[in-house]
């Protein structure tokens, strides 16, 4: 699926050699050739527009790379891309021909192969101007078109073909890459958002004060809840990734227990759950965080009666899960940014929808419905059968 590095340098030496043997001249003296020295400089100006495109095909990445990827072809111009349109022109034409260049670009995306482009797509009131024929070549990341490299000058020759697509293939194995090392960086996140989050220090410190209130009124209770908070927290510090839905619905009772002692009877709780998805096997904490956001940020600030009710279903390849509360509710826009990992408040959202979107993909992200005042409701969906995922 992703490049392995060997791979990586492998076509870093194709294209450079692609690039200098147009060019190849043996010296009749020393111990270096020209041609080891265009070897030297195409690899070394490659290397540049590989850090350029760390981040992946962003606009200021594309505008920093675009100038050593021109001087690797040797063209008037080359032009980077993404999906949406432009993002980096570099060289000679940009005032009469990047407005045009979209409608290459997308030929190029449409298709995913080589596009050559003609002296009629490139019409140009500029006599001197010496783009009259180009070409546009893909840039694809794990078998998706993710954006497009092209050139532009005179004229259009195999040999620049072929070069400016070993120049793609490059800058796709960079941008590749990349987003290994941003899903990296998103899992190692996840990750730590999720140890911070398994026991929040304000529920503990909250869970021990209700556990002493009844000492002397209620022993039995108190010890009750005792053990009900030694289970939760050893629920919540075990190891491993996945776990069942039946053991996560534990824990939350477990946690519903200790915030109704505190709460009393402020705090009521609606439970539907269908016994057909409780061996469903799920990220570790998956559930829990959503209870205690609806609890926390939802019923604590409302005055009277407050209601939770968790529900699950099975709703054919996948369990639905619905957290739901009649609390205080959110800002749509605040809750966007806890999704995106940017609401301390509300980490518990962020995690759980990093954390789902890592294991199964971008369409089982969390669904949230609220608005201030309206109470907020949680969605769920967990695939019954994922082959990497087991309990």
């Amino acid at each position: 699926m992703h490049w392995p590095t060997a791979l990586v340098v492998a076509a870093l030496f194709a294209f450079a050699w692609a690039a200098v043997a147009l060019h190849r001249r043996q010296s009749a003296t020393g111990f270096v050739s020209d041609v080891d020295r265009a070897t030297y400089r195409t690899l070394r100006t490659a290397a540049d527009a590989a850090g350029d495109l760390g981040e992946g095909l962003t606009a200021d990445g594309a505008a920093r790379a675009a100038r050593p990827l021109q001087a690797i072809l040797g063209t008037p111009a080359v032009a980077l891309g993404d999906l949406s349109g432009v993002l980096a022109w570099e060289g000679a034409g940009e005032a009469h021909h990047r407005r045009t260049a979209p409608a290459h670009l997308r030929r190029a995306i449409e298709t995913g192969r080589t596009v050559l482009i003609g002296a009629d797509d490139l019409v140009c009131a500029d006599p001197d101007c010496p783009i009259r024929s180009g070409l546009v070549t893909p840039l694809v990341v794990d078998e998706r078109v993710v954006g497009t490299l092209a050139a532009y000058g005179p004229q259009t020759s195999p040999g620049l073909v072929r070069a400016t697509e070993q120049v793609a293939g490059y800058v796709s194995s960079q941008l590749e890459v990349a987003e290994v090392g941003r899903e990296r960086t998103r899992a190692m996140a996840a990750e730590l958002r999720a140890l911070r989050a398994q026991i929040s220090p304000h529920f503990i410190y909250n869970s021990l004060t209700a556990i002493a209130s009844f000492v002397r009124t209620d022993p039995d209770r108190a010890r009750d809840l005792l053990l009900e908070f030694a289970d939760f927290t050893r629920y919540s510090l075990r190891g491993g990734e996945f776990t069942t839905l039946a053991d996560e619905l534990r824990n939350v009772q477990r946690y519903l227990e200790l915030e109704q002692a505190r709460f009393g009877d402020r705090l009521q709780v609606e439970l539907l759950i269908a016994p057909e998805v409780l061996p469903v096997a799920l990220p570790y904490l998956a559930v829990q965080p959503l209870v205690e956001n609806a609890v926390r940020h939802g019923l604590a600030a409302k005055e009277g009666l407050g209601v939770l009710s968790i529900t699950a279903r099975d709703a054919g390849s996948v369990a639905e899960i619905v957290v739901e509360d009649d609390g205080v509710g959110a800002d749509p826009q605040v809750i966007q940014r806890a999704l995106d990992g940017q609401g301390a408040d509300s980490i518990g959202l962020g995690n759980v929808d990093a954390r789902m979107r890592e294991v199964y993909g971008d369409a089982y992200g969390l669904v949230v419905e609220t608005a201030p005042g309206e109470g907020s409701k949680v969605i769920l969906h967990v695939p019954k059968f994922a082959e990497h995922v087991r309990a």
